[in-house]
């Protein structure tokens, strides 16, 4: 009787360490599966923003303008050598390149820590030390919120690796002319993305971060007037055409004021299916990478639509495609 009554004890005692030891194996599995998926959603933001917001790529990558909106070449994403230079547009005091951005050791930023990375998307400060022109818009994303850049940094760094040595810029001004640029913080931790509760503010957050005052805002004397924001009026020369970046304020007559939401969602959501690019259209082309905002969510769309129906109206006439 006592020998069954130990072998029982033996035995509950067994169960109890087998369940304690199944509840930890548990607990670690269920742990690890949680920091992957935490890593799948930070890698899947930074993608959606590279590609389609911040639209990184369609810089720091070569484009193919004999299709619609001069979608990425493949095979060249993140590797730059895009040039930029005063024949595109007349504000550009030289010719610089875009930098490769993949993480080849050699010629990218395969050697580069976040903070590296960090200080030049935010500050403009280049791993050695150099400052980047203006052209690179880290003012933009100085105020964005620190978890999006993070998540940025983390999908650029799984970019397929290009080796690609990208030439020296060759400008015509010391960059200390250009550099810094205005508004920019020191500290970038105190940023804050806006609730997608509140489209205008949020969608503020995303006018900002896809840099819509870069080409929206006409320049006088190489400097953009924001006595006049988003008002266009750009030209830019590229691949054989001409367009002009068109006034996106809500002015009625001149502007977007008669657009409803969903005709301001049209003039992206078109590119979603390759038919909407994939042609030639000759001089009636145009810089603005359509086909990457497209990526964008309505919800997003919406929002920007929102943001901009709260901007100053401003009367410019703007045509699209001078002669």
């Amino acid at each position: 009787m006592k020998k069954s009554i130990a072998a029982s004890a033996i035995f509950f005692i067994a169960l109890i360490i087998m369940f304690f030891l199944a509840c930890n194996n548990n607990s670690t599995e269920s742990q690890a599966n949680t920091k992957e998926d935490s890593l799948k959603k930070v890698i899947a933001r930074g993608e959606y923003l590279t590609l389609h917001v911040a639209v990184c790529m369609h810089c720091h990558s070569m484009r193919d303008f004999s299709k619609f909106s001069g979608p990425d070449v493949p095979g060249t994403v993140g590797g730059g050598g895009g040039k930029f230079d005063n024949n595109i547009i007349d504000v550009i005091p030289g010719t610089i390149y875009s930098k490769n951005i993949t993480a080849d050791s050699a010629t990218g930023i395969g050697t580069w820590t976040d903070e590296e990375l960090l200080r030049a998307i935010t500050q403009g400060i280049r791993k050695n030390g150099d400052t980047l022109f203006p052209l690179m818009p880290y003012a933009h994303f100085n105020h964005m919120a620190k978890d999006d850049l993070m998540s940025i940094i983390g999908y650029i760094r799984t970019i397929k690796p290009i080796k690609n040595a990208i030439p020296p810029r060759q400008l015509m001004i010391p960059i200390s002319v250009a550099y810094p640029a205005p508004a920019l913080q020191k500290s970038i931790d105190g940023n804050v993305r806006p609730p997608e509760s509140d489209p205008v503010k949020y969608g503020g957050y995303l006018v900002n971060m896809a840099g819509c005052t870069d080409c929206h805002t006409p320049y006088v004397k190489g400097q953009p007037d924001f006595s006049r924001e988003f008002s266009g009026g750009n030209t830019f020369t590229i691949a054989g055409f001409k367009v002009t970046s068109a006034n996106i304020t809500p002015d009625s007559a001149t502007g977007i004021g008669a657009w409803d939401q969903q005709g301001f969602l049209n003039k992206f959501i078109v590119c979603r299916e390759e038919k909407g690019y994939n042609y030639n259209p000759e001089k009636m082309n145009t810089v603005m990478p359509v086909v990457d905002y497209a990526g964008m969510t309505d919800g997003d769309l919406k929002a920007m639509y929102a943001y901009l129906r709260t901007v100053r109206p401003v009367k410019n006439l703007v045509v699209k495609y001078p002669k």
